[in-house]
């Protein structure tokens, strides 16, 4: 026995342990849609809500408000920017890389279930197309062996029995290529929202902790006892008032 007589024994085995493999294939696609369409749901809290949050946070100028403003959201952002906000005695660009780490940590469980719909997207046709040919030898099998009328209806189902494997492999990748793009565009969103955000804080800790619109020399100004000099104006104003109050008299003798 040569190998094409071993090869032809697998192929006459037929395209239906092809769709069955299909069939499988298809469940653990939608088992990974749903549970990337839960893990997202659950951390919707981040984007728009945590920067509204964290922007009126960061005007009062109080660190423990921003504490709890980073504390009260269960989004990948606010997980991430929580333990790159320990690092800000560091400076801006501290809280830069200890963000920058947190994110990469963050990345496995962000592209988690990735990896099996990008595979079946770019190769469940192909596995369908596989079961065609199948399909296709094992009609043309029967075709050999057979003649007349009854011999021609035996192929012609045969083959059209081998398509089917052809559609339900196309059937299983555009579900699996939708979902894909959609998950890498939220994993984009959470990304940019992240790093977005992180600047916010850099610059918050850049000037000092001032409100916006208040320079950080100029808050720190605002609490400081008055200079000697700012002491010193009133007294010689007070004293001018004098001399002016004794020289009064004098003019109007």
């Amino acid at each position: 026995m040569n190998i094409v007589e071993s090869l032809l024994r697998v192929a006459l085995l037929g395209s239906t342990w092809v769709l069955w493999l299909l069939f499988a294939l298809s469940i653990a696609s939608i088992a990974a849609m749903v549970e990337r369409w839960v893990f997202f749901r659950r951390n919707g809290e981040g984007g728009e809500a945590l920067r509204a949050s964290l922007t009126r946070a960061l005007a009062t100028g109080d660190e423990e408000k921003i504490d709890q403003a980073l504390q009260a959201n269960r989004s990948v952002e606010a997980r991430a920017l929580r333990e790159a906000w320990r690092w800000r005695a560091g400076g801006p660009e501290a809280l830069a890389d200890a963000l920058e780490s947190e994110l990469g940590g963050a990345r496995k469980q962000l592209e988690r279930s990735m990896t099996l719909l990008g595979t079946l997207g770019n190769n469940a046709p192909f596995i369908g197309l596989f079961g065609t040919v199948l399909g296709v030898i094992e009609a043309f099998h029967h075709l050999a062996d057979g003649a007349g009328e009854a011999a021609m209806g035996n192929v012609m189902s045969g083959i059209a029995e081998a398509l089917v494997a052809t559609g339900v492999g196309i059937f299983v990748a555009i579900p699996a290529v939708v979902a894909f793009n959609v998950a890498q565009k939220k994993i984009d969103d959470i990304e940019g929202s992240a790093q977005s955000l992180s600047k916010l804080l850099s610059a918050w800790v850049r000037t000092g902790g001032a409100p916006p619109g208040v320079s950080g020399v100029a808050a720190s100004r605002s609490g400081d006892a008055p200079s000697d000099e700012e002491r010193a104006e009133p007294e010689e104003v007070s004293e001018a008032e004098r001399a002016f109050a004794t020289l009064a008299p004098e003019g109007r003798r």
